[in-house]
């Protein structure tokens, strides 16, 4: 342990130093006790069943549980604990002889097949649940099947209803009820964790102290922290200073209206939805959001909206996928522009229900195919009174500029002085994975996008599909980084005349085991994109390479009421970056927002690579500041724009690959896993075709 003493100490020599071996072997240890009283689930969680479970649905339950890990800090060792929450099947069946049934369902027009997960305890006409398409009253399953396919169950009261589905994707209203039971405030988390949380880990227990000489402090660490002032934001005319993150723009107007030629709007008429509303309620629906349009600061024709109304498309049960509700929105949408003779600037796409097929069938139509920016509103939100629908309109608006390249807000000149000392391009990137139980073979998504204007305002994105690694569903180093950096510079120059002098690039979605992988990797792609366009010595910008972090389990809690929000959390501004950072890594936690609701979680930023000799307090205030510039809401976001968008655009492009998204992989063709890959490999490639149409590329279509 010698070694690791000097480590902890920041003995310069021993900057490279490996502490992982002996952290693993420190963790294995304290983990020994949790893991034989307890329910482990994925890595150094620990989950322990309840006296009284909360219960999320059939044969679900809510069990709290705690993560525990060990972590080296400036000449010390910390463990971190914290609650975790995960819901838990009760089996009525062995599991591996529920794993081993098969079953076919026949009721959508086709087959498919299924693993049985567990068998209930009641049957269809006793189980109900809350269906969102048929009122917020509980309905029995006997009663859904009925009104949705219009099927009469035969063994409705004398079988028990089964779970075909995976324990991994619970439905929204147990999700809905999970966010619930797990949302706690700060001050109750913590008495889980210093009360319950060190009882159940066995974290003061005397064979630690006795056999391995380790002995855990039960007082949480206190570390030092400051408080960063709001920004002022700016409008057209004034400014506004934030208060507790946030700010309100009912009155207010955008800094650049965007001019809108002409614009459409699409009624989608879906026999699924119980009622739509007729053109005299929708009228004066548009008319009012037109109104806010250009209240808000923005160009609008003379003319009303052009509407365009769908045929009526059928039902789920009548058209599995919605493939031909799809294709009868496209046909109207075609046939509308060839009699049009010009694309609108955007179109407003009224939705009488949620519907994930039709939804997703819209982007991808208008994104990839017809190239015509959309913003989606869901009527029964658009309808409701006064306030409500003033603020519901307000925040659509913030979309429909931002995406017809306006500026909704910027920060008075001297919090942006930090990015405007030489031109600088602000880089986000992001990978987006396939959800549990995809088919193997299903590639993740990734996005570059990258800032094109002094103000820091529009963030056009380049988007690739990503083919797995052989033997494992996914990887996080980006394969074609190179070209979508090329293309993020080449915009820039045209926006701007010239290359960037200076990168900030946010990376986000990286492990810590894989910060070296990323500065081997894509730091190597990003210098050859400026390379290849360094043919006039007018491309070497220098690069700073920062990781974004909210995959951890660090939690601060206020030690006196002075410091904190009326939620009991640390206030939006709150910067740790001593007493738990990394020994030698240039590092810190930022809560740039408000906790609304449980225990508020801060980003964790590492600089991993700073060729622009970035000071701490620079970093850490410019990106503080930056989160207040998120285009679609009027307050700091938690994660800074440039890597929350790059986000965006990867949840944009596994929409237009919904089709293979939402596939259980349950049906598969015969051959190898090999096989299976190669399939889905060749259908992704055919989905995503040539990719985004050519008149979005150069806009935030994706916000």
């Amino acid at each position: 342990m010698k070694d690791m003493d000097q480590y902890l100490g920041a003995e310069p020599k021993f900057s490279k130093f490996d502490p992982l071996p002996i952290i693993s072997a420190l963790n294995l240890i304290l983990q020994d006790m949790p893991q034989r009283l307890g329910v482990r689930v994925g890595q150094n969680k620990y989950f322990f069943q309840p006296d009284v479970p909360d219960r999320l649905g059939m044969g679900i339950q809510a069990w709290r549980g705690y993560f525990v890990s060990i972590r080296p800090s400036f000449k010390q060792l910390l463990v971190n604990v914290n609650v975790s929450m995960a819901p838990f099947g009760l089996p009525t069946i062995p599991k591996q002889l529920a794993s081993s049934i098969k079953l076919t369902t026949r009721h959508l027009g086709y087959k498919r097949r299924f693993k049985l997960t567990a068998i209930g305890t009641r049957s269809a006409r006793q189980m109900t649940f809350v269906c969102d398409e048929y009122g917020k009253k509980p309905i029995s399953v006997e009663t859904y099947f009925k009104k949705k396919y219009n099927l009469n169950l035969s063994h409705a009261d004398d079988l028990p209803v089964i779970n075909c589905g995976s324990l991994k994707k619970p439905t929204d209203r147990e999700v809905a009820t999970m966010m619930t039971v797990a949302c706690n405030p700060p001050g109750l988390n913590a008495q889980f964790i210093t009360n319950d949380g060190f009882a159940k880990l066995r974290l003061p227990d005397a064979r630690l102290k006795d056999e391995f000489k380790l002995f855990v402090d039960p007082e949480m660490t206190a570390v030092p922290a400051r408080m960063l002032p709001a920004p002022m934001v700016s409008y057209r005319k004034g400014g506004q200073t934030p208060r507790s993150g946030s700010w309100n723009i009912t009155q207010a107007q955008f800094v650049t209206g965007a001019t809108i030629q002409s614009w459409w709007v699409l009624l989608v008429n879906d026999r699924t939805a119980r009622a739509i509303p007729g053109p005299d309620v929708l009228k004066p629906m548009v008319m009012a959001f037109s109104k806010k349009l250009a209240a808000a600061g923005m160009v609008l024709p003379p003319s009303p909206p052009a509407l365009v109304n769908t045929d009526w498309l059928e039902p789920v049960g009548r058209d599995p996928g919605r493939a031909q509700a799809q294709a009868l929105i496209k046909d109207k949408l075609q046939s509308t522009l060839a009699a049009q003779k010009r694309k609108p600037a955007f179109i407003l796409v009224l939705l009488s229900i949620r519907d994930n097929f039709i939804y997703s069938g819209i982007k991808r139509i208008c994104d990839i195919e017809l190239g015509m920016p959309t913003v989606c509103m869901q009527v029964e939100k658009a309808l409701v009174d006064g306030n409500r629908q003033d603020q519901y309109f307000s925040n659509v608006a913030l979309k429909v500029n931002t995406k017809l390249g306006g500026i909704n807000h910027t920060l008075v000149p001297s919090h942006m002085a930090w990015l405007n000392k030489s031109p600088t391009m602000i880089v986000g990137i992001d990978v987006t994975h396939p959800g549990p139980g995809a088919r193997w073979g299903t590639p993740s998504i990734t996005a570059v996008v990258a800032s094109v204007d002094s103000r820091f305002v529009q963030y056009p994105a380049s988007m690739r599909i990503q083919k797995p690694d052989t033997n494992r569903m996914s990887k996080e180093m980006v394969d074609e980084l190179d070209v979508m950096f090329r293309e993020r510079l080449l915009l820039f120059k045209e926006k701007n005349r010239i290359y960037p002098k200076r990168i900030l690039v946010y990376r986000d979605g990286v492990s810590e085991g894989q910060y070296e992988i990323v500065i081997r990797e894509e730091l190597k792609k990003i210098k050859d994109a400026t390379k290849s366009l360094n043919k006039n010595n007018d491309c070497n910008p220098t690069i700073t390479i920062i990781i974004c972090g909210k995959r951890h389990h660090a939690r601060f809690y206020p030690v006196s009421s002075a410091n904190a929000d009326k939620n009991g959390n640390t206030q939006p501004g709150t910067i740790v970056d001593k007493g738990v950072t990394g020994v030698f890594d240039f590092d810190f936690y930022l809560q740039a927002h408000a906790g609304l609701k449980g225990t508020v979680k801060p980003t964790h930023y590492n600089v991993i690579y700073d060729e622009n000799s970035m000071g701490a307090d620079e970093i850490q205030v410019g990106t503080h500041d930056s989160s207040y510039m998120y285009a679609r809401a009027t307050k700091a976001v938690s994660l800074i724009p440039a890597a929350y968008y790059a986000d965006l655009a990867c949840e944009r492009g596994r929409i237009y690959m919904n089709k293979l998204m939402l596939d259980d992989g349950t049906t598969t063709a015969g051959g190898t896993r090999t096989d299976e890959a190669e399939e889905t490999w060749r259908n992704a490639v055919r989905l995503w075709g040539t990719g985004l149409h050519e008149d979005m590329k150069k806009t935030m279509f994706y916000i």
